[in-house]
């Protein structure tokens, strides 16, 4: 009796998802992310009255690459 029910519950839920999910379909030429400011050269934002400058987050270096993680 309990295999049963679990059986049934199991495939009413695969049911109900797909169901769900065929009901809900989304654009499909619809971009997966948003797009988002180009920090290459700088990009500034305004709103809200406010401004914000958006640069570069990762800077050249001289220093040496790290070629091991070992720690001990």
């Amino acid at each position: 009796m309990l295999k049963a029910a679990a059986t049934v519950v199991t495939v009413g839920a695969t049911v109900a998802s797909a169901l769900f999910v065929t009901a809900h379909l989304k654009n499909p030429i619809a971009p997966l992310q948003p797009t988002v400011l180009s920090a290459q050269n700088g990009s500034n934002a305004n709103e809200l009255g406010g401004s914000i400058t958006i640069g570069p987050s990762v800077q050249p270096s001289s220093n040496q690459p790290v070629t091991s993680t070992y720690a001990s």
